[in-house]
């Protein structure tokens, strides 16, 4: 009975220990895994830029990227090193509610990305969050040339319904598959996805014809339109 150890002891224990880890954790190795934690994320901001698919590039999103990898790792070099700090933090961050609206899923992913590689720079498992973010960093620039690669275009024209002997063909020599069309008032709006584009001549021959109102060609990415 004497020999028996509570749970109070193993507390007690526990915190004399994280004050011991606490004291190991040095200015330069603080300095060590944000400077780790910095170069990181900067690859991650690069590939990012290089990659974006888009309509509006953000730069303050992706420089949010490089602060959200720089504070997730300071976070868990406190946390890892203080048990009753990362007791309080589990506590405050969970009344915290993120209500920024993301669009892109992508966007989603490289924000995990980010937050992945502050928690293994944090913790000080620095050859994770190095090779990790060069190896997924090489996925992403794969799958974004892949994709570059198989994009289509659409080719947006309205016109008179009495022009449509002039525009068959024309569209006759596209290779095409039509998307949409809208008819109101004599008035057809056509959309039509091109599986390739050699030149786009045809755009300003379309436009020339009488009846046309408008023809426009647009880069096409499956989910938006750049």
């Amino acid at each position: 009975m004497g020999n028996q150890t509570t749970f109070q002891d193993l507390f007690k224990k526990g915190i004399l220990e994280s004050f011991e880890e606490m004291a190991d954790l040095s200015i330069l190795n603080v300095f060590l895994g944000l400077t780790i934690t910095l170069l990181v994320a900067l690859f991650i901001f690069k590939i990012y830029k290089h990659t974006f698919q888009g309509v509006v590039y953000s730069h303050s999103f992706n420089t949010s990227l490089v602060m959200l990898s720089m504070v997730t790792s300071l976070v868990i070099m406190t946390i890892s090193s203080n048990i009753i700090l990362s007791l309080g933090m589990v506590g405050a961050l969970s009344i915290v509610r993120f209500r920024a609206a993301i669009k892109d899923p992508r966007d989603i992913v490289f924000m995990f990305w980010a937050v992945s590689a502050g928690i293994a720079s944090g913790a000080g498992i620095y050859s994770i969050a190095i090779c990790g973010t060069l190896f997924i960093g090489l996925v992403v620039y794969i799958m974004s040339k892949k994709k570059t690669s198989e994009t289509s275009y659409l080719l947006i024209i309205k016109y008179q319904n009495s022009a449509i002997r002039s525009i068959l063909p024309i569209f006759k020599k596209i290779d095409h598959t039509i998307k949409s069309k809208v008819v109101s008032n004599g008035v057809t709006e056509l959309t039509l996805e091109l599986n390739k584009v050699i030149n786009t001549n045809y755009v300003e021959i379309l436009s020339d014809i009488e009846g046309v109102h408008s023809a426009v060609l647009i880069k096409y990415n499956g989910d938006y339109a750049e």
